[in-house]
């Protein structure tokens, strides 16, 4: 056996993608907290209602999502939903101590909560390089947590209202994105559709493909509906800006096109382009590096 072909591989995961299960349980956790953040519900029997969700959705969801991110070797993802579990536990445990009677000390809240919008705003940052919508979701928790430092160490209760929309507004963006993950491969198009990076990463040293993939990707999702049908240039320019941003893709179209993988009717400069297909040799090779097709049809 060649081991050293297996050594370059891609590690194998170890579960399925986990994510949707962590944000549907936020989603639920965001959904109990709801009724509460907008002044109802605030009985002792609204808040352990509301305690369970925290503790069962917030905190075990995101746990279990957490754990199973990192067994993925998925850094940001782990540290993300294992941070954010346990911050939901604490929700558990200020709303069962509200539904008691026994409330929380401030200082120590407010210090946690500053802590915590630090955190969040450096995951912003970093989930940027991933997708728009992500970024989004992040910038809405930043805005939550801002909210709450602002009440906190003015001692006022003026941003509740503001609080209670993002706390939704994070509900619904979790949902989306989880429903994006779920439905999107099972449909095989985009029924939920993800915007691509906020902003690209320093060029990497040495060859990325990442380009070329994404360019025979959506062509050959275009050859599925359409055949051999040529793409039009700025459908084929809408998704690539879409999955790859403002990246000049006209290098790796020619040289695609230089390998007879890619067909393209050509047009005056500056459009370079009017239309595009797939050949056979490109959906041959796509269907083996990306399908794994094996033999010759």
């Amino acid at each position: 056996m060649d081991h050293s072909s297996d050594s370059k591989r891609a590690p194998e995961l170890v579960f399925a993608e986990p994510t949707p299960l962590g944000l549907l349980g936020l989603a639920l956790g965001c959904a109990a907290l709801t009724p509460i953040a907008f002044g109802a519900s605030l009985t002792p029997e609204g808040l352990r209602t509301a305690a369970a969700f925290c503790l069962l959705f917030g905190a075990g969801c995101q746990f279990l999502a957490g754990i199973m991110n990192f067994a993925n070797k998925n850094l940001f993802g782990g540290t993300l939903f294992l941070a954010f579990s346990f911050n939901w536990m604490l929700n558990y445990m200020v709303l069962s101590g509200l539904a008691e009677g026994r409330a929380p000390d401030h200082g120590v809240l407010l210090a946690a909560d500053a802590c915590a919008l630090v955190i969040f705003v450096v995951f912003t940052y970093g989930f940027g390089f991933f997708s728009k919508l992500l970024f989004l979701f992040l910038l809405d928790i930043d805005l939550l947590y801002l909210g709450k430092v602002i009440n906190g160490a003015t001692g006022t209760a003026a941003l509740n209202l503001p609080i209670a929309v993002f706390t939704v507004a994070l509900g619904v963006l979790s949902l989306y994105i989880a429903f994006a993950m779920l439905i999107n491969p099972v449909a095989n198009r985009r029924v939920f559709p993800v915007p691509g990076p906020a902003y690209r990463p320093a060029p990497a040293t040495g060859f990325d493909a990442s380009v070329r993939r994404t360019v025979l990707e959506i062509l050959y999702r275009h050859f599925r509906e359409h055949a051999f049908q040529e793409m039009p240039r700025d459908d084929f320019l809408r998704e690539s800006r879409a999955r790859l941003g403002e990246i000049n893709v006209q290098p790796d179209v020619f040289y695609l096109a230089e390998r007879r993988l890619v067909s393209i009717t050509p047009a005056e400069s500056p459009a370079w382009l009017k239309s595009l297909r797939l050949t056979a040799e490109g959906v041959d090779l796509y269907e083996r590096t990306a399908l794994g097709k094996s033999g010759s049809l």
